[in-house]
């Protein structure tokens, strides 16, 4: 007999997606024990597993996996293979329809761009900063760069230049950081800048004194100068997402977290293993993030809320009255927002549903906060 963790381990499947499917009647173990309602599976049931976990990297619908589970046994295959072909139609007709929309889309951009009166980048600025803000800007936002070489323009760190502020943001896809800081000597309109995170590193390097420092762009050069010393390179010549867009989030639950606290329910809690896979990403270790009465977050393992699996504040008292919907989120991620924070206490706003973003802010200062998205759970 194997535990679920030996199962999980031997299958491929988490021990997350293992008690889903023993709750939707797909794989039950063999056994159950009644006093700690550990679960026990068969040796023959390894292979069950392994194939759930094909079928389930496949993408093939929970129904057609019950079937496909039901007649694998069985000496007449005709049933299985029917439904492994009719999934495959489906995936194939799929791609099909969704090059036509991808189709259709390049067109469209094609249609926006015009190569022949492009200009070439000549905008001038010149700031002058605070280094330990700009610094502290920096760090709060660098975290968040991307590293995928085919979104180049996701490489670096927005120089977002309006007025008397200057915004930096970075985003990765999967998380976003914005903090701002003061700014003088600009007078112009609204310019943006992304200077790739190399360059962006080179700068942070400078700005270790008190001293102010001068941030300047001329044409597609751009430059540092901090405390009789220069960082330089040229900026990234691509536009940067709309990110005022990605921020405009609707209202949700803020919760004042003890950070030391939470980083050691994040780093000693229980944790899923994202079976699905990002492309070119490897498999993430995901916290399960809920709320009690809006003033607690805890970090929970797998079941259902009232299975007390939750960790974070031993001092809650029994019962799940007022917990919050689960949100699973990235736990590295979420380890390096909240490091980013530079904060012994900071605020997670969970919005109105799973699917929304998890923000990370400041309480005293709100142009400084980080996006994460979450990721999404089987149960």
């Amino acid at each position: 007999m194997r535990s679920i963790g030996e199962m999980a381990r031997d299958s491929g499947l988490g021990v997350s997606a293992l008690r889903f499917y023993d709750r939707a009647g797909v794989l039950g173990p063999a056994w159950v024990d009644p006093t700690s309602g550990y679960r026990w599976y068969a040796p023959e049931q390894l292979d069950e597993a392994r194939l759930l976990a094909r079928l389930r990297r496949a993408g093939m619908p929970l129904a057609d996996i019950r079937l496909v589970l039901a007649g694998w046994s069985g000496e007449d295959t005709d049933l299985v293979r029917g439904l492994l072909q009719a999934h495959l139609r489906r995936l194939e007709q799929g791609l099909t329809e969704a090059r036509s929309e991808f189709s259709t889309i390049r067109e469209l951009l094609d249609h926006r761009e015009n190569p022949m009166t492009a200009s070439p980048l000549t905008g001038t600025v010149h700031l002058s900063l605070p280094a330990p803000a700009l610094a502290a800007a920096l760090d709060a936002v660098r975290f968040a760069a991307g590293r995928d070489p085919e979104l180049p323009m996701l490489g670096g760190v927005l120089f977002d230049i309006e007025g008397d502020a200057l915004r930096v943001v970075a985003t990765d896809r999967y998380r976003l950081a914005v903090a701002r800081t003061d700014a003088d000597g600009h007078g112009g309109s609204r310019e943006q800048v992304v200077v790739p995170a190399p360059l962006v590193d080179a700068m942070r390097a400078l700005l270790s004194g008190d001293e102010s420092a001068r941030f300047s762009v001329e044409g597609d050069r751009v430059t540092l100068e901090a405390d009789g010393r220069q960082a330089s390179g040229q900026r990234l010549a691509h536009d940067f997402p709309d990110y005022r867009r990605l921020v405009q989030l609707p209202p949700g639950r803020r919760v004042v977290v003890e950070v030391p606290a939470l980083r050691e329910a994040l780093e000693n809690g229980p944790v899923r293993v994202a079976e699905e896979r990002e492309p070119g990403r490897s498999a993430r270790d995901i916290s399960v993030l809920t709320t009690v009465d809006d003033k607690t977050v805890l970090v929970c393992g797998d079941g259902a809320p009232d299975e007390d699996t939750c960790t974070g504040n031993e001092d809650r008292g029994t019962g799940t009255g007022g917990l919050g919907y689960h949100v699973g989120v990235d736990r590295g991620f979420l380890l390096e927002a909240l490091a980013a924070g530079d904060r012994d206490r900071l605020v997670l706003e969970f919005g109105p549903a799973p699917t929304a973003p998890l923000a990370i802010r400041r309480a005293d200062d709100e142009g400084a906060f980080s996006l994460l998205m979450p990721v999404r759970l089987d149960d």
